[in-house]
């Protein structure tokens, strides 16, 4: 499942060398940031910029998790986020919240219109797709207000499908993301930065300088930015704080008219239209069906509830791109941003974004630069100094105890049932006993694969992904590819291989 943003570009973004016998011996950054997304790539920037030297460690490539996979709508319009924090009682909290993403937003356009990248100004809109849902969009039209956010309320939508009242904010923005990554990394590298793809980092050891272990030796820094979407480190328990979620968007050629604006549902299930110029056309990217990771039995069926969706709408789309992309919600909406606790201010972090990262990513790299420049943000200030009210405490004791459900629940499944005797079907997967271990069993491309069940963070039982062929862990979200490679989430380690010649069957 390869996005529009990354298939539509053949050449990779420039990068620096692997090094080939690892990181040279003794290597030092005044900062070294983790994550080549939006967030990283920002915050590498902004202290390039100020003389500090940086590198950035990759997994995988730039953009190859979240950013390169979202949807890029850089917008203040987020759906029904004002209205949650609102109701959790702090009108100072829901009024940073908004000025730091208005801080955030007006910098990457600043920034976009100066080297150049293409940007599309629209509306946004956030519409109610069903009677019921009026009431949440009356909630998040006074939040809006209250936050002095000029937003109209507007009806009759030039849609193909009902809706039921709306509120529109002027003058936002789109883009392809892997445009502005491309942009931000050639930044980075012309102010004297390194980007490095292919550099796992699995552990830090905090000091005068820390340590940053990576899948190619040992660098040194006197700050790290963690900049995964999720933190690798357990300081802090963020896992714990923060709800994994996945969502499905695909591109359409459709004929005749397309919707000119950036719509997004208040109501489930979630639909959120825009559309991208790509050469001489224009497509439509429809996006949706968000569930917590791990815990779809079936997300073919939401793959292709979108894609019925569109085709009942817009008759005749041809699609031609789907994809997913994963984000994480705090238990208050707002995301965690600023140093990490127990590491005595040499590791900083940014998480719970909850899939407005355009905007939130960009403020995340405005905050934690300040902090490590010892500057002071008046909007950063506040949100870092946010009270946990009891209704978020309520939400965390709730989301935990699902989590240890799932847990028990996966060890007991995955014990009672053994595993069948033949290997599963191409594209299925399935778990159970085998010699008495939970084991993950999988045919992808006509291999089978069989690899322990357990996954390497917390220890919880991994479940089938069958639209995007992955073992995705239902307690905090880290994913694996069908051979047990790790591909996001706060695990540092593959998954066990339990066959000495790499596959069966």
């Amino acid at each position: 499942m390869k996005s529009l943003w990354i298939d539509r570009r053949s050449d990779p973004v420039p990068t620096d060398p692997l090094p080939t016998d690892g990181f040279e011996s003794g290597a030092r950054y005044d900062a070294v940031i983790v994550g080549a997304g939006l967030t990283g790539l920002t915050t590498a920037l902004l202290l390039a910029r100020a003389g500090r030297t940086v590198a950035v460690l990759e997994a995988r490539s730039v953009g190859a998790v979240t950013t390169g996979h979202s949807t890029a709508k850089l917008s203040l319009l987020h759906g029904g986020v004002l209205s949650g924090i609102r109701s959790r009682g702090s009108s100072r909290v829901l009024a940073a919240y908004v000025e730091a993403n208005r801080e955030g937003q007006a910098w990457m356009l600043r920034y976009l219109e100066d080297h150049g990248v293409d940007v599309q100004r629209r509306d946004a809109i956030t519409y109610a797709g069903t009677a019921e849902g009026v009431e949440r969009l009356d909630a998040e039209y006074e939040a809006s207000h209250a936050a002095d956010l000029d937003v109209e309320r507007i009806h009759g939508l030039d849609l193909p499908f009902e809706t039921h009242g709306a509120l529109r904010l002027r003058d936002q923005a789109q883009f392809d993301p892997m445009d502005v990554l491309r942009t931000l990394a050639a930044d980075v590298r012309a102010h004297g930065g390194a980007i490095v793809e292919g550099a796992r980092v699995n552990d830090v050891e905090t000091g005068e300088p820390s340590r940053v272990s990576t899948s190619l030796g040992e660098v040194l820094a006197d700050v790290v930015v963690l900049a995964t979407g999720i933190p690798i480190l357990d300081r802090g328990l963020y896992f714990a704080k923060v709800r994994a979620s996945r969502s499905y968007a695909q591109a359409y050629r459709v004929s005749g008219e397309l919707p000119q604006e950036m719509y997004l549902s208040i109501d489930a299930p979630t639909r959120s239209l825009r559309t991208a110029p790509v050469g001489d056309e224009r497509l439509l990217l429809v996006g949706g069906n968000g569930h917590t990771v791990g815990r779809e039995t079936d997300t073919r069926r939401l793959v292709d509830d979108l894609e019925q969706w569109t085709h009942r709408h817009f008759p005749g789309a041809e699609r031609t791109h789907a994809w997913s992309a994963q984000d994480y919600e705090s238990m208050n909406l707002v995301p965690f941003v600023g140093w990490m606790p127990r590491t005595g201010h040499h590791v900083t972090l940014a998480t719970g974004y909850n899939k407005w990262g355009m905007t939130n990513g960009v403020a995340a790299a405005l905050s934690m630069t300040a902090d490590i420049l010892g500057g002071s943000i008046p909007w950063a200030k506040t949100l870092h100094h946010r009270i946990t009210l009891p209704q978020d405490v309520a939400h965390g004791v709730a989301a935990n105890a699902q989590v240890a459900g799932r847990l028990a629940s996966g060890w007991v499944s995955s014990n009672v049932h053994s595993l069948p005797d033949a290997p599963p079907a191409e594209g299925e997967g399935v778990v159970g006993a085998y010699d008495k271990e939970p084991t993950a069993v999988s045919t992808v491309d006509g291999t089978t694969c069989r690899l322990s069940a357990v996954c390497t963070h917390l220890g919880g039982i991994v479940t089938w992904n069958g639209a995007e062929r992955t073992w995705d862990c239902p307690l905090h979200g880290s994913r694996f590819d069908s051979a047990g490679r790790l591909l996001e989430g706060p695990a540092v380690d593959d998954l066990e291989r339990l066959d000495s010649d790499d596959a069966v069957g």
